[in-house]
């Protein structure tokens, strides 16, 4: 967060937060906890063909636990959602982190969606955006790794790592116990993530995953009216701000402190929106976010931990 408002006038800052009509915040919450549902639902949609019915609660309560296990450590809540779930219904924890994986994988081919989406609608900006922000920066540390003689003796270790660790297994003749554990665990991860090639209802599948960004993109285009300066931006523009807010969540930041409100100013200023209201467009959807999360979270942690065990969840019903 230092690093993404550091050189910021506070004043102004502090000016345009409270000069933000907070009803379009309130509302844009709706949406917010509608796309929680849809994803919990869509867990659940994902476990039915591995022979597992969790209850629709015990999905909600483990997912936003792991929401806000993400505010400490990133990639800590698809573990902390995982056990939770398995405690919660006694599913399998390998089963349930490969559905968690294969949830991952279909977000990242939406957000992928959402970019070819924005680049049609918005071209030049997004591929600016690009090019200033991603692709020249991955490019330029890249060089200065080579250059700097670090990069070959990492990669020389890793692939001789490999190699080693492919000699051993070979001359090993009898597998231990602890290494079958190893192995049934990453069927059990392999089973979750086929999940989705082996479900009936794909309809509902696609529906939930379509759904999810919508309202996603819906968050982002109502809190544009929050802020006077981003309250002419057009729904075109929100899917482009979707699109960089997701980047900067999608990075191994804790809850997307900081590089998600970079990421949103640098977009914001592509629309010459000045650097203050773009700001607070950046804090009022974050921490808004975020404050449902905390809520939420803390709720579902405490209603996980006081109900009462329940009985294995049905399999092959």
């Amino acid at each position: 967060m230092y690093l993404a408002l550091r050189g910021t006038d506070i004043d102004e800052l502090w000016r345009t937060l409270k000069e933000a009509n907070y009803g379009y915040v309130f509302l844009s919450l709706i949406p917010a906890m509608l796309a929680f549902a849809s994803r919990a639902w869509r867990w659940k949609i994902l476990l039915h063909p591995l022979g597992y019915k969790p209850k629709f609660s015990n999905t909600f309560y483990a997912m936003m636990l792991g929401y806000l296990a993400n505010l400490a450590l990133p990639r800590l809540g698809e573990v902390s959602r995982s056990v939770a779930l398995n405690r919660a219904e006694k599913i399998p924890l390998d089963v349930i982190i490969g559905t968690v994986i294969a949830e991952r994988a279909v977000d990242v081919l939406s957000l992928f969606l959402c970019i070819v989406l924005a680049l049609i609608l918005e071209f030049e900006r997004i591929y600016s955006f690009l090019m200033d922000n991603l692709i020249l920066p991955f490019k330029l540390k890249i060089f200065q790794a080579v250059h700097s003689g670090f990069f070959f003796p990492v990669l020389i270790v890793l692939v001789a790592g490999v190699i080693v660790f492919l000699i051993w297994r070979r001359r090993k003749k009898h597998t231990s116990s602890f290494t079958e554990k190893i192995i049934l665990f990453f069927k059990g991860i392999l089973a979750g993530l086929t999940s989705v090639m082996k479900m009936k209802n794909h309809s509902a599948f696609i529906f939930h995953s379509v759904f999810i960004w919508v309202m996603y993109w819906l968050v982002t285009y109502i809190c544009f009216f929050s802020v006077e300066a981003t309250s002419s931006l057009d729904m075109s523009a929100g899917v482009f701000i979707l699109v960089v807010g997701a980047i900067g969540m999608t990075l191994p930041v804790p809850g997307g402190f900081g590089s998600y409100h970079a990421l949103v100013l640098a977009g914001l200023l592509i629309f010459k929106i000045a650097e203050a209201p773009a700001k607070s467009y950046a804090i009022i959807v974050h921490e808004s976010q975020t404050l449902v999360v905390i809520i939420v979270g803390v709720v579902s942690f405490l209603i996980l931990s006081f109900r009462k065990k329940q009985k294995p969840a049905d399999v092959n019903s």
